[in-house]
């Protein structure tokens, strides 16, 4: 693990990417305005050199994200990404307990437009395809530590999908109704990521530790 000055957590780092463990309520790339700047992308372009996004996660979420240091390695990894050619793993805490020893979330999802960026379960013509595996790990309390297995990636599906089933993340300030400002961050987490070598063929795996 090497630590940057501008408070990047590399986890791995060749010559066309890098994994960054991204912290939780950071962004992913820089917003509009000036006090949406700090992002994984803007330290990355501060650090690098130069730094293209190829993926994203939720400002709330923490985990592993990608970045490429050239325009062909974020061209190749778009279309691993494109093609679900890439293995994602994600770790959450929620509420409840998640019975059952594994199960699929086949729900479509479009945008709350007036309560942007709210995402919800929704069948009319612009919504799209939403398939969610999840599995639980153990439980703690009232709690369920459940892995999730996103196999398409719109936006807030892991957090969409476990609402819909009654067991919402904890933390989580759109979806969880029982959420207070006092939760210090959403348990939602970016865990794993396999695929493909974009460059050398080989087949590579990541992994960051959990925080919770």
């Amino acid at each position: 693990m090497i630590e940057t000055p501008s408070l990047l957590e590399i986890l791995y780092e060749d010559d066309w990417f890098a994994v960054i463990n991204k912290p939780a309520n950071c962004l992913s790339v820089p917003g509009r305005g000036p006090d949406k700047q700090d992002s994984v992308l803007y330290r990355a372009e501060q650090h690098f050199g130069e730094a293209f996004a190829i993926h994203r996660l939720d400002e709330a979420t923490s985990g592993l994200i990608l970045v490429a240091k050239t325009h062909e390695c974020q061209k190749r990894m778009y279309a691993h990404f494109r093609e679900r050619e890439v293995t994602k793993e994600y770790r959450a805490l929620v509420r409840g307990r998640l019975i059952g020893e594994r199960g699929v979330v086949r729900k479509p999802l479009r945008c709350d437009w007036p309560n942007r960026p709210r995402q919800i379960v929704c069948t009319d013509e612009w919504s799209k395809d939403s398939i969610t595996l999840w599995e639980p790990i153990c439980y703690e309390g009232n709690t369920t530590r459940v892995r999730l297995t996103p196999h398409t990636g719109r936006s807030h599906q892991l957090r969409v999908h476990m609402q819909s089933l009654g067991h919402s993340i904890i933390g989580d300030e759109f979806y969880d109704p029982e959420y207070s400002t006092a939760d210090a961050r959403l348990l939602l987490h970016a865990y794993r990521l396999e695929f493909q070598h974009p460059f050398t063929g080989a087949w590579v795996a990541f992994v960051a530790a959990m925080p919770f």
